[in-house]
């Protein structure tokens, strides 16, 4: 299990089932020896989907997440990029997509290979997205998909992980990866995604209770906490 205390930088290495990742603190995971980049909970037009009902968020979502994904790729220049679910936060919210938001998106997708991965809240993606559609990617001793099972080689997304922790008299509540060296929930990378507290029971389905990892998003780096020590 990786080391409790806090660390990091601006990425931290954690195992899964024996492979090595790198965990950036915008809340992608990169595969280097794949050169594979893993982002989950998108959602984007969730601003348009909520103002479609009567709730005024400024529609900037998408573009904030697109630009932040954007800075990640140049980052990392990945082969292939899987997008593990709920990429869009409604059935029809790649149709709500301007013009702009699908060529941003188009240029990220150019000269790589792209998988969406099928999630809750976007089931039937559409072919003219670009990229391929999947429920789920098998790569070696790891597999993608949306919705954790609590399988031995699994990386998914869906719960949006979020911790709690107290320090210096203060609290300090994150996004962060859930891992315990043999399975892993990434965090949400949606703009206005939410998040759902380590200590809530749908973890416990998937890790032993609170033994597993944080590795909390923080300001400048990424901190390690043992789940036991959060709130």
């Amino acid at each position: 299990m990786p080391d409790p205390s806090p660390q990091g930088g601006g990425e931290q290495t954690v195992i899964v089932a024996g492979v090595t990742l790198l965990a950036d603190l915008s809340g992608a995971l990169y595969w280097e020896a794949e050169r594979l980049l893993i982002v989950s909970d998108l959602h984007l037009e969730k601003g348009s989907s909520f103002a479609m009902r009567g709730v005024m968020l400024p529609p900037y979502d998408t573009i904030a997440t697109l630009g932040r994904l954007g800075a990640v790729i140049a980052r990392y220049a990945p082969k292939t990029v899987i997008a593990l679910g709920d990429s869009f936060h409604d059935r029809d919210a790649h149709d709500r997509l301007s013009d702009a938001n699908r060529e941003i998106l188009g240029a990220l997708q150019a000269r790589r290979d792209w998988i969406w991965i099928a999630g809750n809240h976007d089931p039937a993606l559409p072919s003219d997205l670009g990229g391929a559609i999947a429920n789920e990617v098998a790569v070696g001793a790891v597999v993608f998909r949306h919705e954790p099972t609590g399988a031995i080689g699994e990386i998914a997304g869906h719960l949006h992980p979020k911790a709690r922790v107290s320090t210096r008299g203060r609290a300090m509540e994150r996004r962060c990866f859930a891992c315990d060296g043999r399975r892993m929930v990434m965090p949400a990378f949606g703009a206005y995604a939410g998040g759902l507290n380590i200590r809530h029971e749908a973890f416990a389905k998937i890790f032993t209770p609170q033994g597993f990892v944080a590795h909390l998003l923080g300001d400048r780096r990424l901190h390690a906490i043992a789940a036991s020590r959060c709130c």
